[in-house]
């Protein structure tokens, strides 16, 4: 009934306006006249109904969009929910940039979970961006949220996302006529700093330490999920090395470094990390906010493909697992990244 009501009174005063305008043309002498004055002045009252009419409906699609506006904000409040600022001794920040003006949401997904295993981060990019990509990543994310507190390893983390998405792409394409994958980064930082990582076709992170930046990469990803199957075999995690007191781990989608200006150049990620590693506060905030603002300025307000980025700096006691944490810091120390 509101609704009802609603729409009566956006179409009420263009009705009036054209009947005004009709009455005026039909009933009114003037307007009969064939003289110049006469035609002036008939030709002002309809450009007047008209621009009349113009201007309402342009107020009125400008509030459809502040409600659209409004609604998108609350789905990414709901779904994409921002992680805590501070996770079991992890100061955390994050931030997205949709691809799609006035969208409040796109194909990006993260989430961070304390759990009895450590603390688990997933960062992921969905094929396509904007709404369209809405039901994915609630998949996704409403899975890991679940599998991070169950699954002892992260090999069972990831079985369970993959079966979580061909469940929602069997339920939304039946016929399988859409291709649809997601790629993704599972991280698992335990209580000594020991870092442990599966990839799926997603770009490997950054370590900030102090104001240098290294970049993680540990060999060749597994296949974005919903691709190609993954193997039967065991899902063998990697390690990154160790994230110390101070040390800030990095991740982000391929949107960011992807990213292009004007004139078709890259965006210089890392030297933006190192840039801000030097310069701005050594907090997650301070550093996310200057890279996005480059991004912003890089892009000129308009990047091609959904951003996410997501910070996480081990603010534990320096002393906290330097010791009797031999096995693992043998395992997934500073030693070279191993290969899966």
């Amino acid at each position: 009934m509101i609704r009802v009501r609603g729409r009566v009174r956006c179409l009420g005063l263009p009705v009036v306006w054209g009947a005004a305008a009709v009455t005026y043309k039909l009933a009114c002498p003037l307007a009969q006249q064939s003289s110049l004055p006469a035609r002036i002045l008939t030709s002002a009252v309809f450009f007047a109904v008209g621009t009349g009419l113009i201007l309402h409906v342009r107020r009125s699609l400008a509030r459809e969009l502040r409600q659209l506006r409004r609604v998108a904000g609350a789905a990414q409040n709901a779904l994409l929910r921002p992680p805590p600022s501070h996770v079991d001794g992890l100061d955390v920040a994050a931030a997205q940039v949709s691809a799609e003006r006035g969208a409040a949401i796109g194909g990006d997904l993260y989430e961070v979970a304390a759990t009895e295993y450590g603390v688990r981060a997933v960062m992921g990019d969905v094929r396509g961006h904007g709404i369209g990509a809405l039901g994915t990543v609630a998949a996704v994310l409403g899975c890991f949220r679940e599998a991070a507190h169950d699954e002892k390893d992260l090999g069972g983390v990831l079985r369970r996302l993959e079966r979580a998405l061909e469940r929602h792409l069997r339920q939304e394409h039946p016929t399988g006529d859409l291709e649809e994958f997601v790629t993704l980064l599972l991280v698992e930082i335990r209580a000594d700093g020991a870092m442990l990582a599966l990839n799926c076709g997603h770009p490997w992170p950054y370590r900030l330490r102090g104001t240098g930046v290294e970049h993680l990469a540990a060999g060749d990803p597994y296949p974005p999920l919903g691709l190609f199957p993954l193997p039967d075999s065991d899902l063998p995690t990697v390690g990154l090395g160790r994230l110390r007191a101070g040390d800030g781990l990095f991740l982000y989608t391929d949107g960011a470094q992807d990213a292009r200006d004007a004139r078709g150049r890259f965006f210089p990620l890392q030297t933006v990390l190192e840039s801000a590693a030097r310069d701005a506060p050594p907090t997650p905030r301070a550093i996310l906010t200057r890279v996005v603002t480059a991004l912003h300025h890089h892009t000129r307000g308009e990047p091609a493909d959904d951003i996410a980025l997501l910070i996480l700096t081990n603010s534990r006691d320096a002393a906290l697992g330097e010791s009797g944490a031999g096995d693992l810091a043998s395992a997934a120390g500073d030693a070279p990244l191993a290969p899966r």
